[in-house]
């Protein structure tokens, strides 16, 4: 738990072209019902961010964004291309040098570890991109939420909800956590139990496996040249 004298708290959650909305909305749902708590949704420059055919604007100029308790990085197609970007890796690592916890959301771990903040810890990620975080030099965990002292990270999308009600007992404390979590009825009872590649029928892992096929090649080898400049 933070320092309860410490409050306004201050969640950022830094966006960019092609993130997933889900990976930052459900957070973003729960954390904006917690008390005396900021959150701020930035973009480099303030720019409109597109995800997923929504378009998000009236967002905070990431780079003027001075500090936070919480550093949100949500994941999406767009994570290499956000990689990438000088000023907002520069920022990653700037905010996370101030922030009692750094998490993220799906491939928002990836992020994490190109801005050399994952090593040594355990972490989680989407399962078709798990496997890309010992190139960072972190320990993939099929965890769907992973803590690793004041790292907690979240697995695929939708773990971003559970993520969150983790988040929020670190904050404050379970009693908080569990009021939200009411007041969202958040009590999932999905109708069919094909969530992770383990569980899935192998004739819908193989067909989702297939479709993504050409963009995770794509993306995989975005993410061997990020790896590569970071080495050299």
């Amino acid at each position: 738990m933070i320092d309860p004298d410490v409050r306004p708290l201050r969640i950022v959650i830094p966006l960019y072209q092609g993130v997933t909305q889900l990976d930052f909305t459900g957070p973003h749902q729960f954390f904006s019902r917690l008390p005396d708590t900021e959150v701020i949704v930035a973009s480099v420059g303030a720019e409109p961010v597109s995800a997923d055919g929504l378009v998000f604007a009236g967002l905070h100029d990431l780079g003027q964004v001075e500090r936070c308790d919480v550093l949100c990085v949500p994941g999406g197609g767009g994570c290499t291309n956000a990689m990438a970007s000088d000023e907002y890796m520069d920022s990653i690592r700037r905010l996370a040098q101030g922030a009692a916890f750094v998490t993220s959301v799906c491939t928002g771990s990836l992020i994490l570890g190109a801005a050399g903040l994952l090593k040594g810890r355990r972490a989680a990620s989407h399962w078709a991109w798990r496997d890309q975080l010992p190139a960072f030099g972190a320990i993939a965990d099929e965890g769907r939420v992973v803590q690793d002292g004041n790292i907690i990270t979240g697995g695929g999308v939708t773990a971003g909800i559970d993520f969150a009600l983790t988040v929020i007992s670190e904050l404050f404390d379970a009693r908080t956590a569990q009021m939200i979590q009411l007041g969202l009825e958040y009590a999932p009872q999905p109708p069919f139990d094909a969530g992770r590649p383990e569980r899935a029928p192998a004739e819908i892992l193989e067909e989702v496996t297939r479709r993504m096929a050409a963009s995770m090649a794509d993306r995989r080898s975005q993410l061997n040249m990020v790896v590569q400049r970071l080495v050299l």
